[in-house]
């Protein structure tokens, strides 16, 4: 595969040149590391994009430190755009107006073997990035970045084998707790803010157990877990959701209508997964 890789590799750089991108991403799991070397236009960034569990080779990060480590979960290449592009927008990797070349293919084969171009702020087929941009003004990056991975593993492994379907309301607590109300006994409730956390590397099991439960998750900007259980009542006529679509979905759109919230939903009969904010579907993930 090294002849079709180093041939993509240059038919990418130069779509980088002629477009003159600002931002180049690349599926590095499917490259050894003596494929590396490349020769990117005067101010366009590299982007590395890996699913590897230990991380990217020390001698590349160092050289490309600007990365991002996707979750170990099947992923088509649409989904994988898709998911480097939610993350990177929030964490200031990319911005309106950039140009972006995207070269990715298969892990498993080491073979590079799609090549996208997009422009932030005109191509809404992969991702509304207007909306987008606004997470980080709510909820830190790295919160979102982990309960995006967290729904994603619930959508593709469920909860001892069974579908999983679920909201996390993330960011403008305040209001998201008074346009809600609690379904259950908060089972959060008595717990210290470190300990709910959910950057904190205890409670991914926790929540995963908590999902099977009706209602939704409201999660801090900071992360910090406040409930589970939630119902969200809020509607708003703005809303923009899908026919065919459930009432999760409908919450979801209501309740990031009327706050600055940002909401993961994941559908329990499809295992999809999709990211609100303003009330619309800024994101959708096929389950892989």
């Amino acid at each position: 595969m090294k002849v079709l890789n180093k041939s993509m590799l240059k038919n990418a750089t130069n779509l980088a040149k002629g477009t003159k991108a600002q931002s180049f991403f690349l599926h590095v799991d499917c490259l050894e590391n003596e494929d590396y070397s490349l020769d990117l236009p005067k101010g366009c960034d590299l982007v590395a994009v890996s699913q590897r569990t230990n991380g990217l080779p020390e001698e590349f990060s160092l050289r490309y430190p600007k990365n991002i480590l996707l979750p170990r979960l099947p992923l088509g290449r649409l989904g994988l755009i898709k998911v480097s592009v939610a993350f990177a927008i929030p964490a200031g990797l990319l911005d309106d107006g950039y140009k972006v070349v995207f070269l990715c293919g298969s892990s498993q084969l080491k073979a590079l073997d799609t090549l996208t171009f997009f422009e932030i702020g005109k191509d809404n087929e992969i991702v509304n990035t207007k909306n987008i941009r606004g997470i980080s003004n709510t909820v830190l990056p790295q919160v979102f970045e982990t309960t995006l991975n967290l729904a994603m593993e619930l959508a593709n492994k469920g909860r001892e084998g069974k579908p999983v379907g679920t909201i996390f309301v993330l960011g403008d607590e305040d209001r998201v707790m008074q346009l809600s109300k609690q379904m259950i006994i908060n089972p959060f409730k008595g717990y210290t803010e470190e300990e709910r956390n959910i950057l904190g590397p205890g409670l991914k099991e926790t929540i995963r157990e908590f999902s099977a439960l009706d209602g939704a998750f409201v999660i801090a900007g900071n992360g910090t877990v406040l409930t589970a259980g939630r119902y969200l009542g809020a509607t708003a006529d703005s809303t923009d959701v899908a026919r065919g679509l459930g009432s999760r979905h409908l919450a979801a759109s209501g309740i990031t209508a009327l706050t600055g919230a940002v909401a993961i939903v994941i559908s329990e009969s499809t295992g999809d997964v999709r990211i609100f904010k303003n009330g619309k579907t800024v994101m959708e993930i096929e389950k892989g």
